[in-house]
């Protein structure tokens, strides 16, 4: 990333550094900016930050110390990015948060920077995080993801390539969404989703494999009727969770989806989110 800190113009204004920088902005000496990062007024950029080449950041945006926006980015009036996090046992370590290229960050957006946990925030390439959403310290977001409006992620969660968040969905702490999964608005996360499916309904569960999001990412389909065919075996034959994933890797040939789907479950640290019945019980909530 090609950035220049501010400290190495002495005696002059922003405005004669970059034309493209309003002069009703305040940037700290030490950050570091890219030539052709355009800066809209009233927006605050503390030090410790660095921006990449192309990026917009709009009116009223504060990023603080930690946050390193990659090239490409749109940051919409508001947004806070790098903010301490809202974690008691937090010390003031330096941590980072870290923005991908060609991401969209909307209107209010809040994202806070890590802990010792694991030392930073990450949001990938190309995500569009929508207007009112919160991400909270020390999360892993992916690639291609999409949070919409007023989507609250809480901290340590993991989002996998190209997960999508209806709108107004809140997501517990430590809990794993897998790639290509979608989760439908208004949903309460409390268990892990594995890769690929559909999570719908109260209380959260699986309704089904992502197949038209497969379709549009290019997946045959032969590959959308063996994920099929995996999830039929984890959610229709009736077995536990530890008999099904043995069926699979004695039965099933190994394949990419295979295998990722059965380490996600293996790993879950939450469990992962049943399918459906009448006589469904959200055991997270007290009766």
């Amino acid at each position: 990333m090609s950035v220049t800190p501010m400290s190495e113009y002495p005696g002059t204004t922003l405005k004669n550094v970059n034309k493209m920088i309003h002069p009703h902005t305040y940037i700290h000496p030490n950050a570091k900016l890219a030539t052709n990062v355009k800066i809209d007024p009233f927006t605050v950029i503390h030090q410790n930050v660095e921006i990449g080449e192309g990026t917009w950041i709009g009116s009223n945006v504060t990023i603080m110390e930690g946050a390193r926006i990659g090239k490409n980015c749109r940051i919409f009036p508001g947004a806070v990015i790098s903010a301490m996090p809202q974690d008691l046992k937090f010390e003031g370590e330096e941590t980072l948060t870290e923005i991908g290229d060609n991401t969209t960050i909307r209107e209010f957006v809040t994202i806070h920077r890590g802990t010792k946990d694991r030392w930073k925030t990450k949001v990938g390439k190309n995500c569009m995080i929508m207007a009112y959403s919160h991400v909270a310290h020390d999360c892993i977001i992916g690639n291609n993801v999409i949070l919409s409006n007023n989507s609250q992620v809480a901290g340590h969660v993991i989002l996998g390539d190209w997960a999508i968040l209806g709108g107004m969905c809140a997501v517990h702490q430590f809990t794993k969404v897998g790639q290509h999964a979608f989760v439908s608005g208004g949903s309460l996360v409390g268990k892990d989703i594995p890769p690929y499916i559909k999570a719908g309904r109260q209380p959260l569960s699986y309704a089904g494999v992502n197949s038209v999001g497969l379709k549009r990412r290019g997946f045959t389909i032969d590959k959308i009727n063996h994920i099929l065919d995996i999830y039929r075996v984890i959610y229709n034959k009736g077995f536990n969770t530890s008999q099904a994933l043995e069926y699979l890797e004695e039965e099933f040939s190994a394949s990419d989806e295979r295998d990722e789907i059965v380490t996600f479950i293996r790993e879950s640290g939450r469990g992962i989110i049943k399918r459906y019945s009448k006589n469904s019980v959200d055991e997270d909530i007290a009766d």
